[in-house]
């Protein structure tokens, strides 16, 4: 069996900004899904539980998650987090 996959603890600026993104809902359909895979697994959501809520695939949210856990939000001025943790 797999290994349960959640985001590390968020910090409160991490927090705020996917908090923006999602309330905002005028930004990229991308990142608004990526903003709520993030903001569900923080809140203890499960892989599965989480595909649904987004409607996506299982594989997308564990890869979103390994990305932000690895890189984090991307810094002011980058592009998006459509892109994040890639040069």
């Amino acid at each position: 069996m797999a290994k349960t996959v959640r985001v590390r603890g968020l910090t409160e600026q991490e927090g705020q900004k996917l908090q923006r993104i999602v309330r905002r809902g005028s930004t990229s359909s991308v990142r608004f899904r990526r903003a709520m895979m993030l903001l569900a697994s923080a809140g203890g959501s499960t892989v599965p539980v989480i595909a649904r809520l987004v409607q996506a695939d299982e594989d997308t949210v564990r890869d979103a998650i390994h990305r932000f856990n690895e890189f984090g939000l991307p810094r002011k001025g980058a592009r998006s987090l459509n892109r994040y943790g890639r040069s």
